[in-house]
């Protein structure tokens, strides 16, 4: 089995990016834009650790399926959620997939400005608060992404992306949406960070 997360890593490194810088952003939202990575597979990348649950600052991806489903527009069934803060039966978490991809990539810029330290290894987190995100004009974009994660509606364990695999799995199209088209769900995004 390929690992996806090794050849992106690679790939990155020979053609001379470096790591969390704006060409690296862009280098791997183009060079991503066109997989179609298989979700069941990604879980079991070797750099994904599985975990029963998230810690505050981690980014997690795992299948969901919400308790409300009947009275959602539409949800992701795939997300990939940076954990906030606990909440009742699970936790409150930022979903990257609901902004499109340019916004995306300026909100993670500015959530690698907040992390525990700069060595953007394994032990890495992200320094975010709810307080934090409403508080700070860079932060306009986590309105559509803040979402309410329960437990007992995760399907398996989470997999926690560590902090050197964040732009990869940032930009890898894997949302799952139900009952909206993505151009439908963004443009939503879109609305509520500009009015706001």
């Amino acid at each position: 089995m390929s690992n996806l997360f090794q050849t992106v890593e690679q790939e990155a490194f020979r053609s001379g990016i470096t790591p969390r810088t704006k060409q690296s952003q862009t280098w791997f939202r183009n060079k991503l834009s066109g997989t179609r990575p298989n979700r069941r597979a990604l879980l079991n990348e070797p750099e994904l650790k599985k975990k029963q649950r998230s810690a505050v600052g981690g980014m997690y991806m795992f299948f969901y399926d919400p308790k409300t489903r009947e009275t959602l527009p539409y949800w992701d069934n795939f997300p990939l959620v940076i954990a906030v803060q606990k909440a009742p039966g699970g936790f409150h978490g930022l979903n990257l997939h609901y902004l499109p991809m340019t916004l995306r990539a300026k909100f993670l810029d500015g959530l690698m400005d907040i992390t525990s330290d700069k060595k953007f290894n394994d032990n890495t987190r992200f320094a975010v608060s709810y307080d934090y995100l409403k508080k700070a004009a860079k932060m306009k974009y986590f309105k559509p992404c803040y979402k309410h994660y329960l437990s007992a509606h995760i399907e398996g364990n989470l997999a926690e992306v560590p902090a050197p695999e964040w732009e990869i799995a940032t930009f890898l199209p894997t949302a799952q949406w139900s009952r909206g088209s993505q151009s439908k769900i963004w443009a939503d995004s879109r609305s509520i960070i500009n009015d706001s």
